[in-house]
């Protein structure tokens, strides 16, 4: 029998973070790990408890959301993060993609939905609250983001390409493997030669750099913006 989703929770509302917590353990069969209503122990507390999935607030007093995420890269944490909040601005969408967050979802959404899309993001993939898809589609809109200083797809070879399009459709490396029939342990290189090259420090990153570029499956610019992996992305639920 499959060891149940380890999951960490940090925010300043009691009420929600309990109730959270409560659907998580008794309508998914997950086990909360951690909870905390003060953002600045959440750091702390994630890394001591290294749980396979943390769910945080935006607005909290003290330390935000977007902050907490920093603080546990700048300090070297794996554990992939969603944020969940009431914010449905796009400026703190882009933000929380581009610093890492493996997913953004919003309070009003359908408990089941949040509980689903929690779900999904735990097995890898990244997940934005339905409500958002107008927002992200602008984002895109706006032009590629940037790489590191002197990066460009140039650099990347065939299968790094292929990759990076798989990436950008949210999948973890078990499933890009599955795809490619090829090894977990070889994607799981070319994923960090990929972040290597771009200079980024997350597959976030490069997932929202190769959506904005419109990276198609196979590793070229796609000419259908119709079927992108901005397009599935924005539509995926």
């Amino acid at each position: 029998m499959a060891e149940p989703l380890r999951v960490a929770l940090v925010d300043d509302h009691g009420l929600c973070r309990r109730g959270l917590g409560e659907l998580l353990e008794l309508r998914a069969g997950m086990k909360v790990v951690a909870t905390t209503g003060n953002p600045e122990e959440g750091i702390e507390m994630i890394q001591a408890h290294l749980p396979d999935l943390a769910v945080i607030d935006l607005r909290m007093p003290q330390l935000d959301g977007l902050r907490l995420l920093r603080g546990l890269r700048d300090a070297g944490c794996p554990v992939p993060v969603v944020i969940l909040t009431m914010s449905d601005s796009r400026e703190d969408l882009a933000a929380a993609l581009r610093m890492g967050a493996r997913g953004y979802l919003l309070k009003d959404m359908d408990p089941q939905d949040v509980i689903d899309a929690i779900g999904r993001a735990a097995r890898g993939e990244l997940v934005v609250a339905p409500a958002m898809a107008t927002k992200l589609a602008g984002l895109l809109e706006e032009g590629p983001q940037r790489a590191a200083p002197g990066s460009s797809l140039e650099q990347l070879t065939v299968r790094e390409r292929e990759i990076l399009a798989q990436v950008a459709r949210g999948l973890s490396n078990k499933a890009i493997a599955r795809e490619l029939g090829i090894s977990h342990d070889t994607v799981k290189l070319h994923v960090r030669h990929i972040l290597s090259k771009l200079g980024f420090s997350s597959r976030v990153e490069a997932a929202v750099f190769a959506i904005e570029n419109r990276i198609g499956e196979g590793g070229r610019a796609a000419r259908d913006d119709t079927d992108t992996p901005a397009a599935r992305l924005v539509h995926s639920r």
